[in-house]
Order: C-alpha cells, then sequence, then structure tokens
C-alpha cells in the first residue's frame, strides 16, 4: 500500500482578503498560517515519510518547509521537500488578483458557470499564438492525473507528503476516486487540512480515501463555514465499536449492541462534540447507532432522537454471524467479488447494494428536506458502515462501484455541508477520528459491516 498524506497551504493575505489567488505569487502566509503550518507539523511529526512534493508558490513551499523543520526535529527525515510543477494551483489568469465578490459582480455569468458547472468555465486567452479558449477545471484534472501517473509509480509500498493548494488538492482526491469535474466544488480543503488516500498500485487500481480534510490540530473542532452558508449542515457518525466488528464476525441487521470500547468511542464523539450546536438527531433503529447517538446527545438534552428504518445496515442475509473463513467455505469466491464488484453481489437472502441505496438516500434526503424546510442548521446522522459508504458515494456523485474507495471508522465524524438545498452537497470532512486518540491515521479495527 502506498499511503498519500494531502495538505493545503497556511492561510495566505490573499485568503483573509478573498481574493482568488490562482498560480500568482504575490500572497505570502499570515501569522495565523505561519503557525497553523508549524501545528500541522506536530501533527504529522511521528510519521515516517519517504518522500515530500510541495508546489512551487511561496505560499505552500513555505508551508512544506516549516512541516519539515517540525518533522526533521522529531522523525530522522531522510526526504527532503522536492517541487513540483504539477502541483501549482488552478491558473485562473484573468481572475487572479480580484475579490471573489468583484468576480461574481462584475463577471456574474462566468462566476454562475464556476459555481454550478466548473468543468464547463472557459476563458479566451491571447498569447504569441493568438487566442485560445483554456478550460481551467478540465486543465486541473489533468494535471492532478499526470501527478500520480509520475508519482505512484516511483514510491510503490512508500508513505508520501503532498503540500498543495485548495483547487490541485480537490483534483487530486477527485482523479483517485473518480469523481468528476463537474463535482469540483463537491469536496473541500482548508488551510493546513489533512487527507491521507490508500493507494493499492497505480492510479485507476483500488484506492481508499481514510481521511478528508481534519482540521483539528490547528485547534478546529470542525471545518468553519464560509460566511454565505446559509444552508444545512449533517454529520454522518459511523456507531461504535461492537464484539463482532472486533472479531470482524459479519453483523448486518442482527441487533448487536456496543461493547465497552464503543461505549467509550461514543463517550470521546460526545466530548468532540460537546460545543456544536445541534438542533435535530436521526439514528437508524438498531441498537448500536441508537446507543451512540444516545451518548453523544447526553450534551444536548434538548434534542429528540429520531429514528429512521431507512438508515439501518445492509441485511448480510445468510452470511450474518459468521466469521469470513466460514463465509468462504459456505459460498466459494462470493467474498472476494464483495471486495471487487461490491455492487454485483446479492447477499443470499438478504439485500444488495442498489437496495441500501434506494432505502438510505431515500432516509437522507428526507432529513435534509426537514432540515431546510424548519431552518435546522446542525442535524446529527448515526448510522453505519455500508449505509455511510453508499450515502458518500451518492454525496459525491459517484455509483456503487466506488463503495470501498471510503474508510468508515468506528465513531467517525463526517461533514456533509447543503449550502444551496439538496442539490449541491460539499463533503467538508470525512472520517474524522483524532477524537478517539489515533492521531492523524485512522487506528479504529476495520472489522466486518
Amino acid at each position: 500500500m502506498t499511503r498519500v498524506i494531502i495538505v493545503r497551504h497556511g492561510q495566505s493575505g490573499y485568503n483573509t482578503e478573498r481574493r482568488i489567488q490562482g498560480r500568482t505569487d504575490a500572497s505570502k502566509l499570515t501569522d495565523k498560517g505561519r503557525n497553523d503550518a508549524t501545528k500541522l507539523g506536530k501533527a504529522l511529526s511521528n510519521i515516517l515519510f519517504d518522500a515530500i512534493y510541495s508546489s512551487p508558490l511561496q505560499r505552500a513551499k513555505h508551508t512544506a518547509d516549516i512541516i519539515y523543520s517540525e518533522l526533521a526535529s522529531h522523525v530522522e527525515q531522510s526526504a527532503v521537500v522536492q517541487v513540483s510543477d504539477l502541483l501549482l494551483e488552478i491558473d485562473l489568469p484573468l481572475w487572479e488578483g480580484m475579490l471573489t465578490a468583484q468576480v461574481k459582480q462584475e463577471l456574474a455569468e462566468d462566476y454562475r458557470t464556476w459555481h454550478e458547472r466548473p468543468h464547463e468555465l472557459r476563458m479566451l486567452l491571447n498569447d504569441e499564438n493568438g487566442t485560445r479558449e483554456h478550460f481551467p477545471v478540465l486543465a486541473l484534472y489533468e494535471q492532478a492525473r499526470q501527478f500520480w501517473l509520475e508519482i505512484l509509480s516511483q514510491h510503490q509500498g512508500e508513505t508520501i507528503l503532498i503540500v498543495g493548494h485548495n483547487g490541485i488538492n480537490r483534483a487530486l482526491v477527485s482523479t483517485a476516486l473518480g469523481i468528476p469535474p463537474s463535482r469540483y466544488h463537491s469536496i473541500q480543503q482548508s488551510n493546513c487540512g489533512i487527507s491521507v488516500l490508500n493507494f493499492a498500485g497505480g492510479l485507476g487500481e483500488p484506492v481508499q480515501l481514510e481521511s478528508l480534510n481534519q482540521t483539528q490540530h490547528t485547534g478546529e473542532t470542525l471545518p468553519s463555514l464560509r460566511p454565505e452558508h446559509q444552508g444545512v449542515r449533517l454529520l454522518l457518525v459511523r456507531h461504535g465499536e461492537t464484539e463482532w466488528n472486533r472479531q470482524t464476525r459479519f453483523q448486518g441487521q442482527i441487533d448487536v449492541p456496543l461493547n465497552d470500547n464503543g461505549r467509550q468511542q461514543s463517550q470521546k464523539a460526545n466530548e468532540f462534540l460537546q460545543k456544536v450546536a445541534i438542533d435535530y438527531a436521526v439514528s437508524s433503529p438498531m441498537l448500536r447507532p441508537k446507543e451512540t447517538a444516545e451518548i453523544i446527545l447526553k450534551q444536548h438534552p434538548s434534542v429528540k432522537l429520531e429514528l429512521q428504518n431507512g438508515l439501518r445496515e445492509i441485511s448480510h442475509g445468510l452470511w450474518e454471524g459468521k466469521l469470513e473463513t466460514e463465509i468462504e467455505q459456505e459460498f466459494p469466491g462470493e467474498l472476494q467479488r464483495w471486495r471487487l464488484v461490491p455492487a454485483e453481489v446479492q447477499m443470499p437472502g438478504g439485500e444488495n447494494l442498489q437496495q441500501v441505496w434506494e432505502r438510505s438516500v431515500a432516509a437522507w434526503e428526507s432529513i435534509v428536506q426537514t432540515a431546510l424546510t424548519n431552518q435546522l442548521k446542525t442535524v446529527l446522522v448515526v448510522a453505519h458502515d455500508a449505509t455511510n459508504k453508499t450515502l458518500l458515494c451518492h454525496i459525491l456523485g459517484l455509483s456503487l462501484e466506488n463503495f470501498w474507495n471510503f474508510r468508515q471508522g468506528n465513531g467517525a465524524v463526517s461533514v456533509i455541508d447543503y449550502p444551496s438545498g439538496l442539490d449541491a452537497p460539499v463533503l467538508q470532512a470525512m472520517n474524522i477520528t483524532t477524537h478517539l486518540g489515533g492521531g492523524v491515521l485512522d487506528k479504529t479495527a476495520a472489522g466486518a459491516l
């Protein structure tokens, strides 16, 4: 496995002024940007990196240098910071240096395209060869693909660090997972946010998004909302551990309760979210998520827990209660198919992923609609591994073939914003497990579903 940790540079002067940076190199780190880069370096300091790559733009390179000095003071690092032009920020030559508000006002039609159909944004550029068309988002995705093709083959089985920008980091995650350019705004990267990808091989081979946009090391509980955000924020949590998770026994719809570790994980989630104002809470009716939700809500006594059947775990049918070795014996080859082509597997006597998709997405959208209608700002949703992974595919416009691309640790928190109604969800952060004591990496047991 090749582990890739992707971070965004610290806050820059243009960030604070709400200016569009693109490839301009005029903007430097602020004091906060430098301080957060130091905190980021400390958060990564127990990881040994085989290679470190940075964008050449000074806001990223300075961040990389600060991180490196923190790493070097903790761990003997053989890696040095290498600069790659393939990590340059998105190229927006006609907008660079402009205030976002100015672009919105003066170039309203282009800005609307950027916001609603980013893959169609077109700029006409004049150079010595005449006028040419430039599609910034499409060009960025191609640049990200080129980076992966170059880097993954060089670093098989190694751990690498990438220091980039909001746009290129989104394109790197998106091209790894197959998120289309039309969904460019569907994931977010905060200043000094940490994302982790695990590659089985090269681009196009299995890859797992272990986490997205962790910001806890900077002092933020959850990624901050943009000032214009008027929609709904959902906190999607996987239930705490059960004894069957620990044993890697398939539980599905057998109602297994939390074990002591699962209750501790739920209590840690309670403490993690205690200062977050929760307005509404929904859980799968099964024991393990219901108890997880009840423990989290002890800090929010006025919030009543609603139960939704559509959020139940996948029914594994005849696999339920069995270990992988027992399933392999009784249903030879089916576990391998479940790992390779999950959308094609019909659980004997149980469900397939399409059935889970239909009921869980219907439940999810009804929760979002209720929140929008009642102007509720923050909603807690507690469900299961397969349910959550199915919902993440839906949120990012992916098919069920992408089911295994997402990790969901017991007690982990993901953050999904709906700033403009049901049609434009943004995955702000995924699989936050720092509150569970493992640091940047997810140390929860993988377990069975």
